[in-house]
């Protein structure tokens, strides 16, 4: 597999992920580290800002792949092959038009500027 493939890959493992955090025969630990790689890849908020020329998108090309891929060594073999099928099948259903998923990034994103203008006031 080259490595265009991968990325594809590693993309459309970001929904599996989410779902094998779901499911109740998922070890703890990769629960944790499940949480942990999808609050990451929808994060309005990253480890190295994104205006830092070149060094900004380092964590999109390898903090991320790397959280995805532990993530997905962690999960048990089954499970994940498990979560990719569902998660294609929700793809293509159209079931992924949830945007109270969107939520928790634009309450971040409020109290950040609600906070701003409160110091600026």
């Amino acid at each position: 597999m080259n490595l265009k493939e991968r990325a594809k890959q590693l993309k459309k493992d970001i929904p599996a992920v989410f779902l094998a955090l779901k499911k109740k025969d998922t070890p703890w630990y990769a629960k944790v580290l499940a949480a942990l790689t999808i609050g990451y890849a929808f994060s309005p908020i990253d480890l190295i800002p994104d205006f830092i020329p070149v060094l900004g998108y380092l964590d999109d090309v390898i903090i991320l792949p790397l959280m995805i891929a532990a993530t997905v060594k962690m999960v048990p073999t089954e499970i994940f092959e498990q979560c990719r099928i569902e998660s294609e099948q929700h793809w293509e259903e159209g079931n992924h038009k949830k945007w109270y998923y969107a939520l928790p990034i634009l309450l971040i994103w409020g109290m950040i500027i609600a906070l701003l203008i409160k110091a600026l006031m």
